[in-house]
């Protein structure tokens, strides 16, 4: 439980990372609509919504999305899977919506979380350090973070530890909350099987990412980890733009800890999209260039 809260925490701040964006008053509606700060603020009102499947679209030009949803269908039919991984999918599943599913669970995993406490709970404060000190690492070894990307990267690992440490991710109250909002996702999302999960198309799996992201939201506010009110507590300020680029300033809350960043924006066809995403979109473009590029040689 506690491995799957730290990791989805992470994945959270990602989310928060990729899609923060501001409520700025002082932008008139008719010249935001436009601009790079209404697209950003459009990236926040998908996040809250959970529109996953919104939010890849809106920050993606329309070749790449639809790219995606190519390569979504292919990685689908292509992965293999075999009989057991059917019977684990099914058993999964069946346990998870069956009657009174989260009480059976708490009772399952009650010895664990008794375990847990016992061996490890007053240890939480050192395991945290150490991953600190990892992470923190990580970032400042990093070749493509300019300085204030590591400096905003290491606030936020700060901000996650600290939140790790007084947390107590092992409350049985909590714990049979959160079971409760994963019993009740897992009926919502109605598979039965792995080849139905496997079979499901881009537009029919969206919703279902859509209940999931909703849910996780639930579960780490119930942890004191609130994305939609980091998501609120961001506000822009526009520091400067020309006809196809901007820069923006970003600042929010996360975990009541008062973070800022810069974000660079490019005009596309008269639409808006973070430089960083665009960048890394060329890049890759290249590579499968030059990956095409080698066997056409060979062939010569």
């Amino acid at each position: 439980m506690f491995t799957m809260l730290a990791r989805t925490a992470l994945l959270a701040t990602l989310a928060i990372s990729i899609a923060a964006c501001n409520r700025d008053s002082a932008t008139s509606s008719r010249d935001a609509a436009s601009g790079p700060q209404q697209a950003l603020q459009k990236s926040i009102q998908l996040t809250r919504e959970g529109d996953i499947g919104g939010l890849i679209e809106h920050m993606l030009p329309p070749q790449e999305f639809n790219r995606i949803k190519a390569e979504w269908t292919n990685q689908k039919d292509q992965a293999p899977v075999d009989d057991a991984a059917r019977k684990r999918f099914a058993e999964t599943m069946a346990k998870l919506t069956a009657p009174d599913a989260a009480e059976a669970l708490f009772k399952e995993f009650e010895p664990d979380i008794r375990q847990f406490d016992a061996q490890y709970q007053q240890q939480i404060p050192t395991m945290v350090a150490m991953g600190r000190s990892y992470m923190k690492g990580l970032v400042q070894q990093s070749q493509e973070l300019s300085s204030s990307d590591k400096e905003q990267a290491s606030n936020i690992i700060e901000a996650l530890a600290k939140w790790v440490e007084k947390t107590r991710f092992t409350d049985p109250d909590l714990v049979k909350k959160a079971l409760s909002i994963f019993t009740d996702t897992a009926r919502q999302l109605d598979l039965k099987t792995l080849d139905e999960a496997r079979n499901l198309s881009f537009e029919q799996s969206m919703p279902k990412l859509k209940v999931s992201f909703n849910s996780l939201k639930k579960v780490l506010a119930l942890y004191g980890f609130s994305i939609d009110q980091t998501l609120d507590s961001a506000t822009t300020e526009l520091v400067s733009s020309d006809a196809d680029s901007a820069v923006v300033k970003l600042s929010y809350n996360l975990l009541d800890t008062p973070l800022q960043s810069t974000v660079e924006m490019v005009r596309i066809d008269d639409r808006w999209y973070n430089k960083d995403t665009i960048d890394k979109l060329k890049a890759r473009e290249a590579e499968r260039a030059t990956a095409t590029a080698v066997p056409e040689a060979a062939k010569g």
